[in-house]
């Protein structure tokens, strides 16, 4: 030994003796959390009771939750080891949250319900049978399959969600009554080889992994009762279309076309109406030279680019305090960039082949995807 760090030793050399091996549970049920306070403990108790005589474990995977989510699964988890906790710190969304969750399991079986007590917790004794069968890979819970219910949905949530199942039938080929369900259980070999594939941007982890190998997992469908929810708020909002919208562009292009750089696109064209009016204000309104009132619209179109992919696109890695500062700043630095190659590129197309439509369009190519792809390791990605 060379006196420097100690050599890693087999598990069978370190165990205090007498000292037994504990192996994996057999399923790992992973829920997400974002100020759900009041339902963890019910919920724990709903799967001690639901479960029992089963070898399971529940994994909150938590956002970091003000309400102190995090600290009440832990303290249910220190006199109850089937209870865990995970505190995501800096990173924010459901499907996001569930991948991490899915991956730190070493069980045989992994399952996904939300905290909100909407799912019904008493399926998963069915679901882990029919996978324990050998029949299927994934074993889903349906709102809509005969026996089920989607009573716990409002009128426009009940609608939503239906032609968000039926768009996802025709344009992906998902030949299941409920492919936006949340509540699935899933055999994690299965799984594995898919993670690499999966986005963790979004809501619906189940729609990514049905349309990243459609036809590769042998599913079924398990009819299920979603419950109205006791305590909390929704977290879906406006943001789920964006994200629905995004995860559906990427999976038709057979995902050429990222959700999150569709989300950056988006973003950049509400940013070009941003401009045209911030222009047409300090040019009609405040009488400002043209140079001056090009040089405001666009810092005001920057400016706007950035808040909304900090809301949206990167809600993840949302930037905060004084990273916003200096998140803003690099990003106005990286899009000044970005408008000069812009323009180098389109010149060069134009004096190749003088078609003004192609040599603007390459340019904005070429600058969109410049601002995107450095935005995102310069910006969004500081640790």
């Amino acid at each position: 030994m060379d006196g420097g760090s100690p050599a890693i030793l087999p598990a069978t050399l370190t165990r205090a003796p007498g000292s037994a091996p504990r192996p994996a549970p057999e399923l790992s049920v992973v829920v997400p959390t974002y100020n759900e306070r009041a339902n963890v403990p019910i919920l724990a108790e709903r799967l001690a009771h639901a479960l029992a005589g089963c070898d399971w474990e529940v994994l909150f995977v938590d956002d970091n939750s003000p309400d102190g989510t995090a600290a009440v699964a832990r303290a249910i988890g220190a006199t109850d080891s089937r209870v865990r906790c995970m505190r995501r710190i800096g990173r924010r969304g459901l499907a996001g949250a569930c991948l991490e969750g899915m991956l730190a399991s070493q069980a045989r079986y992994v399952a996904v319900m939300d905290a909100d007590l909407q799912h019904d917790e008493k399926l998963l004794v069915a679901m882990l049978n029919r996978l324990r069968s050998g029949d299927c890979d994934l074993a889903v819970a349906s709102r809509y399959l005969g026996g089920g219910s989607a009573e716990g949905l409002s009128k426009q949530r009940a609608r939503a969600s239906r032609f968000a199942n039926m768009l996802v039938r025709r344009l992906l080929g998902i030949d299941l009554s409920d492919p936006m369900s949340g509540h699935f259980m899933i055999r994690r070999d299965a799984f594995e080889p898919l993670a690499p594939a999966i986005s963790s941007q979004g809501f619906k982890i189940l729609l990514d992994i049905l349309a990243t190998k459609p036809g590769s997992l042998r599913v079924v469908e398990l009819p299920s009762s979603f419950h109205q929810r006791r305590h909390g708020e929704s977290k879906l909002d406006s943001k789920v279309a964006l994200d629905f919208a995004a995860l559906l562009t990427a999976k038709l292009t057979n995902d050429a076309v990222s959700a999150r750089f569709l989300l950056f696109c988006l973003v950049g064209l509400s940013g070009l109406a941003v401009h045209l009016l911030a222009l047409s204000v300090a040019t009609q309104l405040a009488a400002l030279a043209f140079g001056a009132a090009q040089t405001l619209a666009t810092v005001t179109a920057i400016t706007w680019n950035f808040v909304l992919n900090n809301m949206f696109t990167y809600r993840d890695q949302r930037l905060t305090g004084w990273r916003f500062v200096t998140g803003l700043i690099r990003f106005q630095v990286i899009c000044a960039i970005g408008a000069v190659s812009n323009v180098g590129i389109a010149t060069w197309v134009y004096d190749y082949d003088s078609k003004w439509w192609l040599a603007g369009l390459a340019g904005a190519l070429i600058g969109t995807v410049w601002n995107f792809v450095v935005s995102a390791a310069f910006v969004w990605r500081q640790r």
